[in-house]
């Protein structure tokens, strides 16, 4: 994180009271940041708000305590200065957004502009799944477009969901053929936890095992007895984080200690009203121990 002037910290002050809340100066944006790790939410949990008024979903995000925001193609109907705008005007950060895989190549100048460090692969076309040459094609895109985005001074990042380890014909998974046929340097990974969990995975040998290439974590709990599969449909067994089965200070603590600077809140779904579940993530976040 990068220093904050007293000017800086001024004008956050004032966004975060004109949404309502109040800002502590022990970090460059205070409540969110924890112990090196900024907590921030991916837009994809408020998709059904943010376009009815995306300047006003941002201060809520904001009020609730978080740093940071992943943007999402919801919010590219809006020219990136304008965007880049309404997100600091909030008093967030930005680092990271998720863009659809076939459009990584025409937004470079897009992310670019908003200032942004990762632009994030959010998911595969189905197409892409069936088998190692189709995850071998993906992997051929992703090296080429990674070196664009290097190019451009960002990095490209592959979002994970559970399909992609679903065992293929040959003994290996998609995940293992993209992992095998992309640059460590050109293709970053944000591991998004709880996806990991419901395919069966254990996220912690997989966050060791990819440290070099892991940057950005996603969470959001897992209902207990949940059973595995690989299908990314599974919004009833997502739940508040602290209500379900993940044990989160331990791999919370991992990640920060292997360097992880960014964990994003992603409930694809929510039983409770969007910004009562958040509250109630941002809450836990706030008061759990790392170790």
């Amino acid at each position: 994180m990068t220093m904050t002037t007293r000017r800086d910290f001024l004008r956050l002050s004032a966004a975060a009271a004109a949404a309502g809340c109040t800002l502590r100066a022990t970090s460059a944006f205070a409540a969110g940041a924890h112990d090196g790790i900024d907590y921030g939410v991916q837009l994809y949990m408020v998709r059904k708000e943010a376009p009815k008024d995306l300047a006003g979903v941002l201060k809520k995000i904001r009020a609730i305590g978080f740093t940071q925001v992943e943007l999402y193609p919801i919010a590219y109907t809006h020219q990136a200065a304008e965007l880049k705008a309404m997100v600091e005007d909030a008093g967030l950060g930005h680092d990271s957004a998720h863009f659809d895989f076939d459009s990584i190549p025409a937004r470079i100048g897009y992310a670019k502009e908003l200032g942004l460090k990762y632009m994030v692969c959010s998911i595969l076309p189905e197409k892409y799944w069936g088998g190692p040459g189709n995850f071998k094609a993906a992997a051929y895109n992703l090296n080429e477009w990674g070196k664009l985005v290097r190019n451009a001074g960002m990095k490209l990042v592959f979002h994970n969901h559970n399909y992609e380890f679903k065992r293929l014909p040959d003994g290996e998974t998609g995940f293992d053929v993209l992992m095998k046929n992309t640059d460590d340097d050109l293709v970053k990974l944000e591991f998004d936890l709880y996806w990991l969990i419901q395919a069966g995975q254990d996220p912690a040998m997989m966050m060791k095992k990819y440290r070099n290439r892991l940057v950005m974590i996603h969470l959001k709990d897992r209902v207990a007895d949940s059973p595995v599969n690989y299908r990314p449909q599974d919004e009833q067994h997502i739940t508040e984080l602290g209500k379900g089965s993940i044990d989160w200070a331990p791999l919370i603590s991992q990640a920060r200690a292997q360097g992880v600077k960014l964990a994003f809140v992603d409930q694809d779904e929510t039983k409770l009203p969007t910004f009562e579940a958040m509250k109630i993530d941002f809450d836990y976040l706030n008061g759990l121990k790392l170790r």
